[in-house]
């Protein structure tokens, strides 16, 4: 399995140990992990903490040409909100566990020339159907639709 996925599945398992919505997200410059994030909202009360932006908040303050070295991983389609901070960012790759629980704005993304890369990793796709169907109610709220 490829290393970085791993370390955002890790991210994930954690977010749903602390009752969160189990999504994780690393940022990889230059073949190392600089920040690593998961989905936060139900912790911290959150309108954004999505794990990509937990993610890229906690990389913190970085310059352009590190960007554009970046590859941001996430254990599930980014939403339009995490793929609008990836374009402002201009991140030029997003690798993906999987896209069938949920799909993102992918095609409109790669129309921004970013390289997006889909696993369909299987822990990734079990550990997010086991938990829509288990909590609906706060995945609905996660990604905009009513309960």
């Amino acid at each position: 399995m490829d290393p970085f996925l791993e370390a955002a599945i890790d991210e994930a398992r954690q977010g749903l140990s602390e009752e969160g919505i189990p999504i994780g997200s690393v940022l990889v410059i230059d073949g190392e992990i600089v920040a690593r994030g998961h989905n936060r909202r139900i912790q911290k009360g959150s309108v954004i903490l999505h794990a990509e932006m937990d993610c890229l908040e906690k990389a913190g303050r970085r310059t352009a040409a590190d960007y554009s070295r970046s590859i941001l991983y996430s254990t599930l389609s980014p939403c339009d909100m995490c793929s609008g901070a990836a374009l402002l960012y201009k991140i030029p790759k997003i690798v993906v566990g999987e896209n069938r629980t949920f799909q993102g704005p992918e095609s409109y993304v790669r129309s921004r020339g970013v390289d997006l890369e889909i696993l369909d990793d299987p822990d990734c796709i079990a550990m997010m159907q086991s938990f829509i169907a288990e909590r609906p109610e706060l995945w609905n709220e996660d990604i905009g639709l009513p309960n």
